[in-house]
């Protein structure tokens, strides 16, 4: 989903120098800074979300009616991972392009090139019209959502973390995240609405739509907020003073911080995973295993949605008390204790169903609200702004990518239990990546 949502750095391992800029506080407006960055991260989620939804409401009907339906939704979740592939391209793409000119440039590109990606799916004419064509034209639009998002971190929640004060930065790193249960709530909301005001044909026809129109007009609200900061002087001699510029040599980065951009990618790893095993993963098996009304069930993702944001909330409070890393380690825990009951909760009937949906989305939002820039600071300074942002483009590749398409046909062929599979793989990882970290920084 979001190239900035990994790179909320500590202050830990700061030169005096830096340690100086970040505490001119008086120069940064927290709530500006704040606004803008949760503007982003809604319109970037919402932007995903819609393209999740339709992967199993429209897609696998309109543009692989060729096949059955399994194996339809399972084509539409491998383009789904396509913008995750193309993440770290549109990183070091549009890094170049900053290098090259400036911030200013490099916002307008990428969230233009987000709203023309998303809402160019709302004209994209179905298999039955345009033959594979329209498989191709989706996905180069899926592709172009890649690259937007790669390539749209500013450095804002960066520059909000190192400004925060000093017992507070689990708290501003969180403010941000918040973007992102609303982004989902808002695309869910509007699949719910024309879902169940039309008919099944009509909704196929023309009003899956309308949702993707929604984006452009979130993109332009958060090019705005985001253009007004990334336009000043103040701002940009802040972000210039905390060294969140791109590097001088990309190869060199990816030659010198290669155990760094892994460490950080692993450690975020069970958040990531759970993400889409709670958004995208629930729906595609209600449609295709159950009778349940998927109009109710969308209305459960919203209230998840809630849940999450509820969860982050708390995030922010709990880190701050006990430690980033301890948060991250804490809830992983937690999600290696939820993968054992997944099976029992889904298989459950809509009890079951509601309460895996419940409390996934309550562990998301601890997970999702500390989760990104965790190890950040173990990159020298020169390499922090675009190490952090690869760090966040592979933990996304490696453990949200594939997640609906995998867990999608394990389940459909070896039962349940490999969805509970799946969320402990990457709770151990996670838990690993923290502990040799931790262990590598004692040594070093």
């Amino acid at each position: 989903m979001v190239s900035g949502d990994l790179n909320q750095l500590n202050l830990a391992g700061l030169s005096s120098r830096e340690r100086a800029a970040s505490h001119d506080a008086q120069t940064i407006d927290l709530g500006e800074v704040s606004a803008a960055v949760f503007m982003g991260r809604c319109s970037e989620h919402f932007d995903f979300f819609v393209y999740a939804i339709a992967s199993v409401l429209v897609f696998p009907t309109l543009f692989f009616p060729f096949l059955p339906a399994l194996d339809a939704t399972l084509a539409s979740f491998a383009m789904f991972s396509l913008a995750f592939i193309a993440r770290p391209l549109g990183t070091s793409l549009l890094m170049y392009v900053q290098k090259r000119s400036n911030r200013t440039t490099k916002l307008i590109v990428a969230l233009f090139l987000l709203g023309f990606s998303t809402a160019g799916m709302a004209f994209v004419p179905s298999y039955a019209f345009l033959g594979p064509m329209a498989i191709v034209l989706l996905a180069m639009l899926r592709i172009g959502q890649g690259l937007a998002v790669g390539g749209s971190w500013d450095g804002f929640p960066s520059l909000l973390a190192l400004n925060a004060p000093a017992k507070k930065r689990g708290w501003y790193a969180m403010l941000g995240q918040l973007g992102s249960p609303l982004g989902f709530a808002i695309a869910t909301g509007a699949f719910w609405y024309f879902h169940s005001q039309l008919s099944n044909q009509d909704f196929l026809e023309w009003g899956w739509r309308y949702p993707f129109f929604v984006a452009f007009v979130l993109n332009m609200m958060a090019l705005f907020l985001r253009f007004r900061l990334v336009t000043s002087a103040k701002y940009t001699r802040l972000l210039d003073d905390n060294a969140l510029i791109p590097p001088p040599q990309f190869s060199q980065l990816l030659i010198s911080q290669k155990r760094n951009i892994l460490l950080g990618a692993l450690a975020a790893l069970a958040s990531y995973a759970l993400f889409h095993v709670v958004t995208v993963f629930p729906l595609s098996w209600i449609v295709l295993n159950t009778d349940r009304s998927i109009n109710d069930f969308l209305l459960i993702q919203m209230v998840g949605a809630g849940f999450a944001a509820l969860g982050m909330i708390a995030s922010g409070v709990i880190a701050d008390q006990f430690g980033r890393r301890h948060t991250l380690a804490g809830v992983a825990v937690l999600i290696g204790i939820f993968s054992v009951t997944t099976p029992l909760l889904i298989g459950g009937g809509q009890l079951g169903q509601n309460l895996y949906i419940f409390v996934g989305f309550i562990l998301v939002g601890l997970s999702y609200g500390q989760a990104s820039g965790a190890t950040a600071s173990n990159f020298p300074s020169i390499y922090r702004y675009m190490g952090a942002a690869l760090s966040a483009d592979l933990s996304w590749l490696l453990g949200a990518a594939f997640a609906p398409l995998i867990v999608l046909w394990l389940t459909s062929h070896y039962g349940l239990a490999y969805v509970g599979l799946y969320l402990l793989s990457g709770a151990v990882t996670t838990l690993l990546a923290l502990i040799l970290n931790h262990k590598l920084e004692k040594h070093e």
